[in-house]
């Protein structure tokens, strides 16, 4: 419910040991192909099937997680405007409903979660209730905090204006503290970047000719192109790991 995913449970974990037997298969056909003058060496294709199947699965299993967190970082971009919006109108004395409306007519991302309210309760359910249900279905815990701030203030009869610009003024810090705690991680990412994927592979390099020069070692094509994969691998990683740190956020 929260991933907003069509699929059952079930049919994700079809889906995932199907995809990841052809994959197995794949991997292991290229590399009986790399390996297949070296006989020895084709006695590692069963655990090559095993690990890629292994990894495969594990990483299509992680889809449902991988929604939700693109679900909350596409409200947390918007979530702190959108209910900015919504402290206007409710300072100017519109209806909350009627604010609800506006917010989800204003704002492109954070807006259609707050038609998923609108809708809701459209349909017979009352503020409350469809409030409680977008709070309990949704990835972003800011927007749940807002959320949870709306219910009891309506609950308690308080004013909502009030009880939202404290709720507001809180996610503006928080948010002020990711974005100092990500320039921090950032320099270790970047130290870690220049080690691994810059330092060691052009050493590596360098002491692999001298050592085979000594040693007479044969270094063919295939080795080289490993480590171009290799490298490859690395920077891909790196890109998406200082991505997924990045603080979605807009003050």
């Amino acid at each position: 419910m929260v991933a907003h995913i069509k699929e059952s449970p079930k049919q994700i974990v079809k889906n995932a040991i199907r995809f990841s037997f052809f994959a197995s298969i794949t991997a292991t056909f290229f590399m009986f192909l790399i390996l297949r003058s070296q006989m020895l060496s084709l006695s590692i294709l069963p655990f090559v099937f095993i690990f890629v199947f292994i990894f495969t699965s594990l990483f299509i299993l992680q889809t449902p997680k991988v929604y939700i967190r693109k679900r909350e970082r596409e409200i947390n971009k918007e979530i702190l405007f959108a209910g900015r919006y919504l402290l206007v109108k409710l300072e100017s004395g519109t209806p909350l409903f009627n604010a609800l409306i506006d917010a989800s007519k204003t704002y492109g991302v954070a807006g259609k979660y707050f038609k998923e309210i609108v809708d809701n309760i459209n349909t017979g359910t009352s503020i409350e209730e469809a409030l409680e249900n977008a709070r309990t279905y949704n990835a972003s815990k800011n927007f749940r905090l807002i959320l949870w701030q709306i219910i009891a203030s309506l609950k308690t009869g308080a004013e909502v204006a009030d009880s939202l610009k404290a709720t507001l003024n809180q996610i503006t810090q928080d948010q002020i503290i990711e974005i100092k705690e990500y320039g921090k991680k950032l320099n270790s990412l970047v130290m870690f970047y220049m080690i691994i994927a810059c330092v060691i592979p052009s050493l590596g390099l360098t002491m692999l000719v001298i050592i085979s020069s000594f040693m007479e070692l044969d270094i063919t094509n295939v080795h080289l192109f490993s480590v171009l994969f290799f490298l490859a691998v690395m920077q891909f990683l790196f890109i998406s790991l200082i991505k997924s740190a990045r603080p979605m956020v807009n003050i």
